[in-house]
């Protein structure tokens, strides 16, 4: 998993510049809680370009970029309200197929018509890494 971090950029102690990011998002009534902020601030900017066969399903690209995510401010809040969490834009999955989101106890969010989880830091990026398919939390057929 280091290897594939380390090559699109990531190092320990890595700490990037968040501020647009959040000063845009919390215009629109997003609010960054710390796991946001702290998530953003060592891998913001980082995509991570893998393809192949993984544990349970392929290895799929992802980039940490808030930014991929306008537009989709509705989405994250109304999921968040849905499963009671706040949920923060922190980028995209598949080459912008699926929006990817962080709570407040740092779970990794598969944000679509419907909501799945990668788990808790720091077994999420394991499992974006090692293309682990992410539980459904609901299937958004309300």
């Amino acid at each position: 998993m280091e290897r594939e971090l380390s090559s699109a950029g990531w190092f320990q102690g890595r700490s990037v510049d968040t501020k647009s990011w959040l000063e845009y998002f919390e215009s629109t009534g997003l609010h960054a809680h710390p796991a946001a902020r702290g998530f953003l601030a060592e891998f913001g900017g980082i995509a991570v370009d893998i393809s192949g066969p993984g544990v349970s399903r392929s290895r799929e690209p992802f980039e940490f970029d808030p930014m991929q995510c306008l537009g989709e401010e509705d989405r994250f809040m109304d999921w968040s309200e849905h499963i009671g969490r706040s949920i923060f834009p922190i980028g995209v999955h598949d080459l912008g197929r699926f929006f990817l989101g962080i709570d407040e106890d740092s779970s990794i969010y598969l944000v679509e018509t419907w909501l799945a989880s990668f788990g808790r830091m720091p077994e999420a990026m394991e499992n974006l890494v090692l293309g682990v398919r992410a539980t459904v939390i609901d299937d958004g057929a309300a």
